[in-house]
């Protein structure tokens, strides 16, 4: 007799929920408006992989604050690329995890992981490849406003990257420079809803 499939997929499910859950469990709130006004999260779903982003620990007096990203494979047994791995990856395999922005926010600091970085080998490369480990990774971008801070609400985009790969089923399609647009006033920037 043959196993059923639903369990598995009930895991799969189950793990692509979990860090989404504690993001909104350790203080991230879910995407739109909070009760004190508009979003301070929003979440994105693309080629496998759920992104949620949030902006914590801003100080309105300096314009500072923290970019989080966690990433989260849908599916168990995928990975994402190390932060540090260049632009067009390791004799071409794989794609930085990567958070960036533009407009009136600009990194105060480097991207960092939560997770360690693993070498794997991939046949027919010569060099190893960094990656994080199967699972969700959350990082985090010190950021800084700039412009002219008068509460007119200038905009920032963020910019995510990142590919997914499973040793058993294969990689995703990269995804490079998927926007995400806030608002940034005298108050925590805000995510703009599209």
């Amino acid at each position: 007799m043959t196993p059923s499939p639903q369990p598995r997929r009930l895991l799969r499910a189950t793990g692509a929920l979990v860090p989404l859950a504690l993001l909104v469990a350790c203080g991230g709130k879910p995407a739109g408006a909070s009760a004190d006004g508009p979003p301070t999260t929003a979440r994105f779903s693309e080629n496998g992989v759920t992104v949620a982003l949030s902006v914590s620990d801003w100080q309105p007096s300096k314009r500072t604050g923290t970019l989080t990203a966690v990433f989260a494979p849908e599916a168990a047994g995928f990975h994402l690329y190390s932060a540090a791995l260049p632009p067009t990856g390791i004799e071409g395999v794989g794609r930085p995890t990567a958070v960036a922005v533009t407009g009136t926010l600009a990194a105060d600091g480097p991207l960092t992981a939560a997770q360690p970085v693993r070498p794997i080998r991939v046949p027919g490369v010569d060099s190893p490849v960094p990656v994080y480990p199967d699972g969700p990774v959350t990082t985090t971008l010190p950021v800084r406003a700039s412009g002219r801070g008068d509460g007119s609400g200038d905009g920032a985009t963020v910019l995510i990257g990142y590919a997914s790969c499973s040793t058993r089923d294969g990689c995703t399609i990269p995804v490079s420079d998927h926007p995400v647009r806030l608002r940034v006033t005298d108050g925590v920037p805000a995510f703009v809803t599209p």
